[in-house]
């Protein structure tokens, strides 16, 4: 489709030769709800269950076990890329690590104040889940936002993993596979995201998008 525009990509410069992992911690979004014991005890909890060792689950994930160990003692807020590998060794739904069980109502409103929010390393992705993450759910619902000339670079979701995204401001430029899409305000795209796809804002302004993701 031509040229690629500028954009800015997440690097791996700073982390330690110890801890490969170490850059891809990041904090919450100042007005957010703090997800960092919520991850910890999850992660924990999905391990065991699991019967894997820290190491076990480093090399099936990518992650390191120094990494592991500090989320799990809630010392650590991944960023979304180092969550999603982790969701991905275990096959699981990316809400099982973010949920937190609350009170069942007719109705439930989700404050801003307290929404669960992620980012990249560099903060130009950030994602806030949109339902009530209280239980493994097979649809996920997501506001994304990509900064100016930011690029997220995502990895394979579980096999039969189905994207539905719409552009509600700014522009997209949307990598699935081999093929590169372009979509402006008021597009939409659905696509299977098990596999490598990347999302890029070639415009000076913040891109909105909302997503629906359903697992297989």
């Amino acid at each position: 489709m031509g040229a690629e525009p500028h954009h800015v990509v997440d690097t791996d410069s700073g982390a330690s030769s110890e801890d490969p992992d170490a850059h891809e911690s990041a904090e919450s979004d100042a007005g957010s709800f703090d997800l960092t014991p919520i991850v910890g005890r999850n992660l924990r909890t999905l391990r065991v269950k699991r019967g894997l060792s820290l190491e076990r689950l480093a090399r099936a994930s990518g992650v390191s076990r120094a990494m592991l160990s500090q989320i799990e003692l809630g010392r650590s807020t991944p960023t979304i890329n180092v969550l999603w590998k982790i969701a991905c060794s275990l096959n699981i739904p990316f809400s099982s690590l973010i949920s937190e069980k609350e009170k069942t109502q007719t109705a439930l409103v989700l404050p801003r104040s307290r929404a669960k929010i992620l980012s990249s390393q560099t903060g130009c992705f950030s994602s806030r889940a949109l339902f009530p993450v209280d239980e493994q759910r097979k649809i996920e619902f997501y506001e994304l936002r990509l900064a100016a000339h930011g690029l997220e670079q995502a990895d394979p979701h579980p096999t039969g993993t189905t994207e539905n995204l719409v552009v509600t401001a700014g522009s997209l430029r949307l990598r699935v596979g081999t093929q590169w899409f372009a979509l402006g305000t008021g597009d939409a795209a659905y696509f299977v995201a098990d596999v490598s796809h990347d999302y890029m804002n070639p415009g000076a302004t913040e891109t909105v998008m909302y997503l629906v993701m359903t697992y297989a």
